[in-house]
């Protein structure tokens, strides 16, 4: 029996994706129905659906689970969920009652169908305030939804892509189902996530080891969706990662993993979210740092941290809180504000922009920043940009002769 937690809400994982004679009725049928067009978030929360990523959810939020999510961090019956998932559309025409495709706007492959229970519209700078507690629009996650449909498509969904991560990815791409097998077999029953968007820097490297102290092991669990302009390719980070692990870690110690989401940016909320749907991929913690899930400084650096104690017990995953964490030249090693006495002078501060805007500017970074065999891998990708953009600017050129 396993030891595990048990998934969000539910004994066990609901998994939206059709199978066999199932799979392919409905997509005989998806061909003849109206298409709605998804976005690149949209198409992540799709593909979590029929994981079984998104336990105990069914489809996309009706408007009564869409304001009290906002409002309360809870579906209308009272399940715990920190974030909106939906499906937006223009569509005038779509009808309660009809079932309509979901058809990703960037490869036009229908990926699901959806039984429309309700077409709704909302307060778009409710959700921005409540969710992101900002309504600028310079912020991403608050553009997304300022720039959405103007209604909202609540129903069942019946999935049938898995995205085409298992193609691109490999055995880096795992589903919940997969990653709590993993854990059975390795007879794990605490496991520490470690949320990121970036290959690993020291500080990563020591958070990752902090949990490894208390728990059987880590899943490394990267985010497979889209990304900010500037940050680093999936494929890049993890061969980083990979190197990192085979050199600096014990065997046995660490699963690196993917997952098929788009980062929302939303701090504190999505810190919950994190931590939510990696219950459902089998983890008992999830690795809590400095500004998680922020962006620029719209939120504190812990926000993240207190946001878990305002919740109580509606999640059975639980944080690992750790403080800022940084190079200390007289600890001479990595240490934390909990357990470094020195100055400010004495401290290296390390984060993912930092690294990545000295590498994009041929600077040099600092010896106790980065493992030589990551910075190496991460030095040849951005020689690479160079040299493609060169041959951009000579070709630009050349075109103007």
């Amino acid at each position: 029996m396993s030891k595990l937690v048990p998934p969000h809400g539910s004994k066990e994982l609901k998994i939206l994706a059709l199978e066999g004679d199932a799979l392919k009725i409905e997509k005989k049928k998806s061909n003849s129905l109206t298409q709605v067009a998804c976005s690149s978030r949209e198409f992540g929360d799709v593909i979590m659906f029929g994981i079984g990523g998104f336990t105990p959810l069914d489809g996309f939020m009706n408007k009564a689970d869409w304001l009290s999510v906002c409002k309360n961090m809870t579906l209308e019956n009272g399940t715990f969920w920190p974030i909106p998932i939906t499906l937006s559309t223009d569509d005038e025409s779509i009808q309660v009652g009809q079932e309509v495709a979901i058809v990703y706007e960037k490869t036009d492959e229908i990926i699901a169908t959806i039984l429309i229970s309700e077409k709704y519209t909302i307060d778009k700078e409710l959700e921005c305030t409540e969710v992101f507690k900002t309504n600028d629009t310079e912020h991403p996650g608050v553009a997304i939804v300022m720039t959405q449909g103007k209604y909202n498509l609540a129903g069942s969904v019946k999935v049938f892509s898995d995205g085409g991560f298992p193609q691109q990815y490999g055995e880096l791409y795992m589903t919940p189902s997969q990653t709590r097998t993993y854990f059975d077999e390795k007879g794990w029953s605490s496991i520490a996530a470690f949320q990121t968007r970036n290959p690993m820097h020291r500080s990563h490297e020591y958070l990752a080891k902090i949990a490894i102290e208390i728990c059987d092991g880590v899943m490394i669990h990267s985010t497979l969706g889209e990304l900010k302009p500037g940050d680093i390719p999936a494929e890049v980070r993890s061969e980083a990662i990979s190197t990192l692990i085979e050199n600096y870690f014990v065997n046995n110690t660490v699963l690196q993993s993917g997952y098929p989401l788009d980062m929302r940016y939303a701090g504190p909320r999505e810190a919950l979210l994190h931590a939510l749907f990696r219950q459902n991929y089998g983890c008992s913690h999830l690795i809590v740092g400095r500004d998680h899930a922020g962006v620029g400084d719209y939120y504190g650096p812990f926000d993240a941290h207190n946001i878990f104690d305002d919740i109580g017990n509606d999640l059975v995953t639980k944080p690992l809180k750790i403080d800022w964490t940084f190079w200390c030249n007289k600890c001479a090693g990595m240490s934390s504000m909990k357990t470094c006495p020195h100055s400010h002078e004495d401290r290296l501060l390390l984060s993912g922009s930092k690294l990545r805007h000295l590498l994009s500017e041929n600077e040099e970074v600092p010896e106790n920043f980065s493992r030589p065999e990551v910075l190496e891998i991460l030095q040849k990708y951005y020689a690479g940009i160079k040299d493609t953009d060169k041959v951009k600017v000579e070709l630009k050129g050349h075109s103007a002769k």
